[in-house]
């Protein structure tokens, strides 16, 4: 049976030395064993307290999840105009991507493997935001401060616009030879710059 423990370790400890692991080199990229080695333990000590790698995966990303869409919810509930939850809404959610880079691969294969499991865990009896996003969007058409716009088309313009340079970092920076500290710069400019795109395509 595995002791317990050297000095400091702690499941917290190796939880966020996964998460490193995880960020740095992708769920199919990283082995326990890069992940005992940056927690500063043996492997049979981290399979003690962690089966395997999907396990550990999941719970991070889950709990990143767990914070992050409360977050997104608040926004949309928020009594600021559409303009303004438009900017924030980018800004969190870029912010939020930059910390976790594979969270939105994560949750797509949660959402496809197990769709009813996905909103209880997340969601519970929430309203979805979209359809109180929806409201507020068609309230202002109706109110002409805004062009006539499908509100589900602006939802997904605003959500894959910052999704996409994560998803597609690889490709993204062959194609355009940007290097680590140049992408770093390009993404903290989306934050400004997909809100603005948005706005500027719905402002009347």
């Amino acid at each position: 049976m595995v002791k317990i423990l050297q000095n400091d370790t702690s499941p917290e400890k190796i939880l966020a030395a996964a998460k490193k692991v995880f960020l740095s080199k992708g769920m199919a990229g990283a082995r326990m064993q890069d992940i005992a080695d940056e927690a500063g333990i043996n492997k049979a000590l981290l399979h003690y307290y962690f089966k395997d790698k999907e396990k550990l995966f999941e719970m991070i990303f889950s709990d990143a999840s767990k914070q992050f869409f409360p977050k997104i919810a608040e926004i949309i509930d928020s009594k600021a105009n559409l303009f303004e939850k438009i900017e924030k809404f980018c800004r969190e959610y870029i912010d939020m991507l930059q910390q976790n880079p594979y969270l939105p691969l994560f949750i797509l294969n949660e959402v496809n493997a197990q769709p009813l499991n996905f909103k209880e865990k997340f969601w519970k009896n929430r309203e979805p935001v979209f359809l109180k996003f929806s409201a507020q969007i068609d309230k202002e058409i109706k109110n002409k401060k805004i062009k006539p716009v499908n509100p589900a088309h602006l939802f997904v313009n605003m959500i894959s616009m910052c999704i996409f340079p994560f998803i597609g970092k690889p490709l993204w920076m062959i194609v355009s030879g940007m290097d680590e500290i140049q992408f770093r710069y390009f993404i903290e400019q989306r934050k400004t710059e997909v809100a603005q795109f948005i706005i500027e395509s719905i402002k009347k």
